[in-house]
């Protein structure tokens, strides 16, 4: 397993096609990170949520618990 390397911002970012030499993610990667972001942001809108942090509290523990479930064998893509 790798360690993840949040994205330092735009400005920073130098890649050499493929990989991201700031933070060492791919550019696919990071790409489906934003719209994965960008999707949950859209969803945290239309619902109107004034409390966007306990949404993305939630979104965070329940991801957190998916992937230790995923991973132990239990269930869907790893």
């Amino acid at each position: 397993m790798k360690v993840f390397s949040p994205c330092r911002g735009k400005t920073a970012c130098r890649d050499d096609g493929t990989t991201c030499l700031t933070c060492g993610r791919g550019l696919q990667e990071i790409e489906a990170t934003r719209r994965l972001i960008d999707d949950l942001a859209g969803l945290a809108i239309d619902q109107a949520y004034e409390n966007v942090n306990d949404f993305m509290a939630y979104v965070a523990s329940k991801v957190e618990k998916k992937v230790r479930h995923r991973r132990d064998g239990q269930g869907g893509r790893a």
